[in-house]
């Protein structure tokens, strides 16, 4: 089955859901006006009391084969017979809209899309997995392992039942369209991930992603070094070519396996003994900008070592030293234990990446 039909046929579903549920609601209305017509005719032609005219009506729709109240002419009796007959067409109908909405499983259907939309307007500050393949996949198992929160976009319905059976927050629909990344909060996450495979499909992503929400990080895939440019002209905030990054990795690890082992069992995985995370200074919640790292003693207090520090221009301090000056707006590069991290996140305040922070397991 290709994408676009699987895409089609979960559309299929939520409409005839829809049309069902209007329809029952059609069938209960006009249920509702049969026994409607019924008790005025007995209480206003035949001159029957309320309790009287509401109970015949009740009595005749249901078919139960009581008696009649009070005496009918035969006027009242072909009412009768046309009331019966309109009472057995209105419940028909509604036992069998109702029958075929069990049996097709629609009401389940349903439920499931609301709980699923209930659970994407939850999520705020999170993440957005646009194509969930081979890439898609590995991408949200270090989500998962990192504790982040996010959702799963992809137009192949086989996918998202692969991604929502991982217990992931998952749906179906085409990431380069405005209304679909609107359905996953786009407005309210904060960083995007385009792994489709399609570099067109990736672009495009991107820049809907941009416009709707013009502060969101969009991290892109790329398959070729031309495409990589293009997505960069496009909005996107990093570029990753799996085939370029990949040529260079396994490389570097044929040149440096000691090198690479290390840098792998830091950046990835649950069982490591060693994390780097990023912090963002800000010069109203951390008490040490304006300090340089010795004055700071940040390495002594938490015992996690800084290894990089990223100006807000970008200017790339690599190996820091002592004098270094630590400025609003730095993003510092740190390595460490869980509990290094946890305590240099405490002693640098309710910075922005507090909450990846604390994420970190407890024990290594």
């Amino acid at each position: 089955m290709s994408p676009r039909a699987s895409f089609d046929s979960q559309s299929d579903i939520e409409r005839k859901y829809k049309r069902l549920r209007q329809e029952l609601i059609i069938g209960a209305i006009a249920l509702g006006c049969v026994f409607l017509i019924g008790t005025l005719w007995y209480r206003f032609v035949e001159g029957w009391r309320w309790l009287d005219s509401a109970y015949m009506t009740v009595s005749t729709l249901a078919t139960v084969g009581f008696g009649e109240i009070n005496p009918l002419g035969d006027r009242g009796r072909l009412f009768t017979i046309i009331l019966i007959a309109m009472g057995v067409i209105s419940i028909g109908y509604i036992v069998n809209r109702f029958t075929e909405a069990l049996i097709q499983g629609y009401f389940q259907e349903g439920r499931r899309l609301q709980q699923q939309r209930r659970l994407v307007e939850s999520l705020s500050e999170h993440y957005i997995l646009c194509g969930f393949g081979r890439t898609g996949r590995q991408i949200g198992m270090e989500f998962q392992a990192e504790g982040i929160p996010f959702v799963t976009l992809d137009l192949s319905l086989e996918s998202v039942q692969a991604a929502q059976q991982m217990g992931y927050i998952a749906m179906q629909g085409d990431a380069t369209l405005d209304d679909t990344l609107l359905r996953v909060g786009i407005e309210r996450a904060i960083c995007l991930v385009a792994a489709l495979p399609s570099d067109a499909e990736n672009l495009y992503t991107v820049l809907s992603a941009k416009t709707l929400n013009p502060k969101i990080r969009a991290i892109a895939r790329a398959s070729t070094e031309e495409a990589v440019t293009k997505l960069q002209r496009g909005g996107a905030d990093a570029v990753v070519s799996p085939y370029i990054t990949g040529g260079k990795r396994m490389a570097a690890a044929a040149l440096r396996p000691q090198v690479m082992d290390f840098v792998d069992g830091i950046l990835t995985g649950t069982d490591r003994a060693f994390y780097m995370e990023e912090f963002r200074l800000d010069a109203d919640a951390c008490p040490y900008v304006g300090q340089s790292l010795r004055e700071a003693r940040l390495r002594s207090q938490s015992g996690a070592l800084v290894l990089a520090i990223r100006r807000a221009d970008g200017t790339l301090i690599g190996g820091p030293t002592g004098e270094t000056l630590l400025l609003s707006g730095d993003a510092m590069i740190c390595m460490g234990t869980a509990d290094q991290l946890r305590d240099l996140n405490q002693i640098l305040g309710p910075i922005g990446s507090k909450a990846k922070a604390l994420r970190l397991p407890k024990h290594t």
